[in-house]
C-alpha cells in the first residue's frame, strides 16, 4: 500500500484518504504516524470487501443519513460504521492480520 504525500489536501481537519489502492496524506511526517496509517489501512481493506467503487456510494450514502440523523457533519462523519470500525481499532496494528470479513457491519 503506498503512501503517497499530497500538501494540496482541501481542509484543515482533513489530513489523509485512503484511495484503493494509495494512502494520499498531507503532510510528510504521517507517513510515520503507525496509528494513522492502519487506520487508512483498515479503509482499504474496507473498500476491497465492498469492491472500491460500491464503498465510497455507501460510504456518501451512509454519511448524509448520519447527517440528517445527527444535524452535525462532524458528529455524522464519526459515526458512519467504516469509521466507527477504523477508529475503534487504529490503535490495535496486528488488527487487520485477524479481522473477520465484513467487520464494519457490526459497527451499523
Amino acid at each position: 500500500m503506498p503512501v503517497v504525500v499530497n500538501k494540496y489536501l482541501i481542509g484543515r481537519h482533513f489530513v489523509g484518504i485512503a484511495l484503493w489502492p494509495f494512502i494520499v496524506v498531507k503532510d510528510h511526517h504521517l507517513k510515520e504516524d503507525e496509528v494513522f496509517i492502519n487506520h487508512e489501512r483498515i479503509h482499504l481493506k474496507q473498500q476491497l470487501e465492498l469492491l472500491v467503487i460500491p464503498f465510497y456510494f455507501v460510504y456518501l450514502t451512509e454519511y448524509l443519513i448520519r447527517l440528517i440523523q445527527y444535524r452535525n457533519s462532524k458528529e455524522a462523519y464519526r459515526n458512519i460504521s467504516f469509521e466507527r470500525e477504523a477508529y475503534e481499532m487504529e490503535t490495535e496494528l496486528s488488527y487487520l492480520e485477524h479481522r473477520k470479513l465484513w467487520s464494519f457491519i457490526k459497527y451499523l
